[in-house]
């Protein structure tokens, strides 16, 4: 009984769906007169020319240069110079040189001269030594003779002596060496004599008395 009710009164009403299609479509038509008419126009056409491009020139050898021959200095003759000969005057006689010692090593030390300048200052050399050669003793001139030997006396020979005598810083004489002599006999009366009676001053080295030697020439002639 329900059913039949609610049945009847849901019937399909063909004039109301026109009517709804009708006013869908005229909303549709209304919209699209009522849109703007877009149209795309293009005023000034884009152009595109192409520029040719000129290829470059092709590379160019370097002309040869003609060679030409290096310039050569000139030769240079040289000539020795002349060196005059030195004339020959004779000998030439030079002075022996003081001795001299050698300087410090170290740096100077501010005093004297080249104070300041680090450099090394010679000390100056010591004055050569002052010798004195032994002299005869003149108290003792008598006693220079020796005695003539008696076999050259006895012959009537004549004769002469040279020797060298050591001088001890007494004066006395040590050592008697021969240098020349007429005969053995001569010789030994010279030295005999030497050693024992001749006397000298003795040689000195700066006022210190030592030994030295000196050269002696003893003359026997017989008297009448």
């Amino acid at each position: 009984m329900y059913a039949d009710r609610f049945a009847g009164g849901r019937r399909f009403n063909p004039a109301g769906l026109l009517a709804a299609v009708g006013i869908n479509a005229g909303v549709v038509a209304a919209l699209m007169i009522a849109a703007p008419h877009v149209t795309r126009t293009f005023d000034d056409p884009l152009e595109i020319t192409s520029i040719p491009i000129t290829p470059p020139p092709p590379p160019t050898k370097p002309e040869p240069q003609p060679r030409t021959a290096a310039a050569r200095p000139d030769r240079i003759e040289t000539v020795p110079p002349v060196v005059p000969r030195p004339v020959d005057d004779g000998p030439i006689v030079v002075a022996d040189p003081l001795p001299t010692l050698p300087g410090p090593t170290g740096i100077g030390t501010g005093t004297g001269m080249g104070e300041g300048t680090g450099m090394a200052i010679d000390p100056p050399a010591p004055p050569a030594p002052v010798i004195v050669a032994p002299g005869l003793d003149p108290r003792y001139a008598a006693e220079l003779q020796p005695d003539y030997p008696a076999a050259e006396r006895r012959m009537g020979n004549p004769g002469k002596v040279t020797v060298r005598v050591l001088i001890g810083a007494d004066g006395r004489v040590k050592e008697v060496e021969p240098v020349s002599a007429t005969s053995d006999a001569f010789f030994r009366a010279t030295r005999d004599q030497a050693l024992r009676r001749w006397r000298f001053r003795p040689g000195t080295r700066d006022g210190v008395p030592q030994p030295a030697w000196r050269t002696m020439s003893v003359t026997f002639v017989m008297q009448d």
